[in-house]
């Protein structure tokens, strides 16, 4: 490791927690304690404000000042605040996501150009989706990076994908959009295989294949984030329902979580809803949500549990106005 590597390194253990003990320093950077203190020596001339700490076996630690020159992030830190800083983009705070632009402009330009090139895929490549129901599931920024990467240069991307069934297939995709929708990520691809627009829970693909042959897209490229939204929201379910509204789709996509369902004019001022749900009780009770009057149109199974939920509803508040104050 020549000087100026080592003296990156020792910066970046530095930043990573409060106090480090010379020996173990000397451990992790493989060289002697005396050449840890000469390399501290070094940075403290460069403006970093490293202070020794007190102990048994003393110990160095990077204390605050004004003027500290700016933090040393490596590829997987530089990805992480870049998912972090634009997931605050997204979530619209007041202030916040304003703030967060900004730093990711200022830290588009420190990065080093190899860095800069692989989160500025990531951040291209992926659009988000408002809302999406189900618990977190772990992705590895590394393959987040790979999918990135050969979505923005056009390469076909092989791997093996777990259904929701657990059935398993090997897949020759040619990948268009990364999606972010709440804590899941999605692939939207052509699929080879199967000759159509397809999406792909990220946490449910592995042995990625990469560098694969250059491909040429075509006219007709789909909204990747609408179909991730349909895919997650309803077109799984084995219930699927069409409900009528009294407004127009704008207006509905608007109020309703984009995951919720989608939305179609019907042609006379109002709009059809197309939902989906696991059994017609549970589907019959999100309905309720719904901050307008609407029709069930089929399937007959979900207008009844809906009937069934208006008499309850109706039996408890007049239960409610008979016993209350």
């Amino acid at each position: 490791m020549d000087t100026a590597t080592r003296l990156l390194r020792l910066l970046t253990l530095l930043q990573t927690r409060p106090v480090w003990p010379g020996p173990i320093l000397a451990e992790k950077l493989e060289v002697t304690t005396r050449t840890v203190r000469r390399d501290v020596n070094r940075l403290r001339e460069l403006g970093y404000p490293i202070e020794a700490a007190a102990g048994l076996e003393g110990g160095y630690r990077l204390g605050a000042g004004g003027d500290m020159p700016p933090l040393l992030l490596d590829d997987d830190e530089a990805v992480a605040v870049v998912l972090g800083l634009s997931t605050a983009v997204v979530a619209g705070v007041d202030g916040v996501d304003h703030a967060s632009t900004r730093v990711l402009t200022k830290l588009d330009q420190v990065l080093p150009p190899r860095v800069r090139t692989r989160v500025t895929e990531l951040s291209s490549m992926t659009v988000d989706v408002r809302y999406a129901p189900g618990a977190a599931a772990s992705v590895d920024p590394a393959t987040l990076l790979l999918i990135a990467r050969h979505c923005a240069r056009a390469e076909e991307l092989r791997f093996r994908y777990v259904a929701r069934d657990g059935s398993e297939s090997r897949r020759r995709t040619e990948p268009f959009r990364l999606v972010r929708s709440g804590r899941r990520w999605y692939l939207v691809a052509f699929c080879r295989d199967r000759r159509a627009w397809r999406t792909f829970r990220v946490d449910r693909m592995d042995r990625l294949v990469d560098g694969g042959e250059r491909f040429t897209r075509g006219p007709d490229l789909p909204d990747a984030a609408e179909l991730v939204a349909d895919a997650v929201g309803h077109a799984g379910y084995p219930i699927r329902a069409r409900i009528r509204l009294p407004v127009d789709a704008e207006t509905a996509r608007a109020q309703l979580p984009a995951a919720f369902g989608r939305c179609e004019d019907d042609g006379d001022g109002g709009c059809v809803l197309s939902v989906g749900g696991s059994q017609p009780r549970w589907l019959a009770a999100s309905l309720a949500w719904l901050p307008w009057d609407f029709e069930v149109l089929d399937p007959p199974e979900v207008r009844d549990e809906v009937t069934a939920l208006g008499c309850r509803l109706l039996d408890a508040a007049g239960t409610a106005a008979h016993t209350g104050p």
